[in-house]
Formats: structure tokens, sequence, C-alpha cells
């Protein structure tokens, strides 16, 4: 699993960051969790959400109780 964290940053920036992420991840890696917190609005939340859903490595998204949170499960990726 990985961990990012992307406080802070704009709706571009975390898209990048994430998009670098998912880009350089290989089999052994099942999912990756995207802390963007909701304090501040959902601006970030949506936007991960919505872009990512489709993405070729991605096999589905998960939310958990933290609203703050959301996971992209992997396709292929080692459990």
């Amino acid at each position: 699993m990985i961990e990012v964290d992307v406080h802070g940053l704009t709706q571009s920036e975390a898209k990048t960051r994430i998009m670098q992420i998912l880009n350089s991840t290989d089999k052994n890696v099942y999912m990756i969790r995207i802390i963007h917190g909701y304090h501040h609005g959902t601006a970030l939340r949506n936007m991960i959400r919505r872009n990512f859903r489709k993405h070729p490595k991605v096999e589905r998204i998960e939310f958990g109780l933290n609203q703050g949170v959301t996971e992209l499960i992997l396709k292929g990726g080692l459990k």
C-alpha cells in the first residue's frame, strides 16, 4: 500500500502527484490511500473520485468511514 497526502494542494497539483504515483507503481502495490481531507470542502475528494474511477490501473474506488480518505484499489495488485 502507498499513502499520499494531498492536503493543501490545488486540484491540478493533486492530480499530477497521484498520476505520478499510479504511473510508477508495480504489481506489488494493491492500494493507494489518498488523504485529501474534508474540513475545507470536497473539491479534492470529488476530483479524485471523478478522475481516477476509470483509470486503467484502478479496479475500484473505496470510501471508508473517514470522509477525508479515498482508496484506489489497483488491478492485479498483491493483497
